[in-house]
């Protein structure tokens, strides 16, 4: 059975691994050979100059996501078949017991991870988002923004994985049960604080002031039931030239959020009607049937964890000698996502419904006109790409491809 759990998990891995490699370089391909040609439907909106860059900067992005795709599975191979996790695990055995070393343990596999994954994080700020005109972070606040990240991670994650632990070692056969529940009322505590208590570590959160704008929005609110606890405008601009707008928060203590860069870029109308987007994933209950998903996803898990918790194959067969709770979850948070790739294509349909059902609600309460002209310029100013692949896109674009979106628009424009 050990053996036979080896084999299957290389064939995964080396499938996963493959397959990735593979899309992307459709992707880079695909995007590179359409560099030179704006497609029709963009012609009169985007120059040329800014398709090419656009293009340019898609495949370096992918180039570097292929980088990474590379070394997460050698990582992956080392904490696993080839032995680190074992090593660790002599080494703490040797030192520390119980929940001390089951913390000991997850946190040591999350700060080699995060030490290995900083290269790729820095060459992709200060490299790939430079290069192309984005990045305005400087270095000094990209350590103050590390600093700040790991403090706060291991002021509520190490808490929170001792009460995992906990959970796991005094419960019984239905720990799991105990688990998701604890997890579940934990998540929706960090959903109804983040905005007032975490979001504010980051950035600068400043009222939206009064005006055209303000009015427009408050209009929009009111016609479409919302109750928000304030807009707000973020400093996003100290980091990059990107834009973007999202609701925060949950119950009554939600907040919209404007990035400063997207005030600049779009007109009073134009806002309205990327807002009256969000305000769609709202009235469409997109965000509380991800909640549901995300919990009946955890609640799946966990109970799965529970089968194979005592399993001697499953920690034999990737490359652990011992068994306890802590190599337990180690293990299955990092082998899971080999197993769940092939379900990509359905989470990014999932996703890409919301996005569409949510422009149809944009264009009944705002003007389907204006969320065209807004999204043609968040697609040039983001240099996103107007010609993605299109297996590349089934498998990893949440939102749907510009030409798609863009398309269905115009029609319900034209039918009004």
């Amino acid at each position: 059975m050990t053996e036979n759990f080896t084999l299957f998990f290389l064939c995964i891995l080396s499938l996963t691994v493959l397959t990735r490699l593979w899309l992307k370089l459709r992707h880079i391909r695909h995007v590179a050979a359409h560099r030179t040609r704006v497609p029709a439907e963009f012609t009169e909106r985007i120059t040329p100059a800014s398709h090419e860059k656009a293009a340019s900067y898609t495949i370096d992005r992918s180039k570097a996501a292929m980088l990474a795709t590379v070394v997460e599975a050698a990582v992956l191979l080392a904490f696993t078949l080839g032995g680190g996790l074992a090593w660790l695990h002599e080494f703490w055995s040797a030192h520390l017991d119980g929940i001390a070393y089951g913390l000991a343990m997850i946190l040591g596999v999350m700060l080699i991870s995060a030490v290995i994954d900083l290269p790729l994080s820095l060459y992709s700020q200060f490299v790939i988002e430079a290069r192309h005109g984005f990045n305005r972070m400087t270095p000094a606040l990209f350590v103050s923004d590390l600093v700040k990240q790991t403090l706060l991670g291991l002021a509520i994650g190490a808490p929170v994985i001792a009460v995992v632990l906990w959970l796991m070692s005094a419960m019984g056969n239905l720990w799991w049960l105990w688990v998701w529940l604890f997890w579940s009322a934990f998540n929706l505590l960090v959903l109804f604080v983040y905005p007032t208590w975490i979001a504010p570590l980051f950035n600068k959160f400043t009222p939206l002031p009064d005006g055209e704008m303000k009015t427009r929005i408050e209009a929009l609110l009111k016609r479409c039931g919302f109750r928000s606890s304030g807009l707000f405008v973020m400093d996003g601009s100290k980091r990059s030239s990107h834009g973007n707008a999202y609701f925060t928060g949950f119950g009554n203590n939600k907040r919209i959020v404007f990035f400063d860069t997207l005030l600049e870029r779009l007109s009073p109308a134009e806002i309205e009607a990327v807002l009256a987007h969000e305000l769609g994933h709202f009235r469409k209950r997109h965000i509380v049937q991800r909640i549901v998903l995300m919990f009946t996803v955890s609640l799946a898990f966990l109970w799965l964890l529970g089968q194979l918790i005592d399993a001697s194959w499953f920690y034999a067969g990737l490359g652990v000698p011992a068994q306890s709770t802590a190599l337990a979850l180690i293990l299955f948070f990092l082998v899971v996502p080999v197993f769940l790739f092939p379900l990509t294509p359905l989470s990014s349909q999932f996703s890409r419904q919301h996005e569409f059902e949510a422009d149809a609600y944009a264009a009944e309460h705002a003007s389907a006109d204006d969320l065209v002209h807004a999204l043609v310029k968040l697609y040039d100013d983001n240099a996103s790409t107007l010609t993605p692949d299109p297996l590349h896109s089934l498998f990893h674009d949440s939102h749907p491809p510009a030409a798609q979106r863009i398309g269905r628009l115009q029609h319900q424009e034209t039918s009004a």
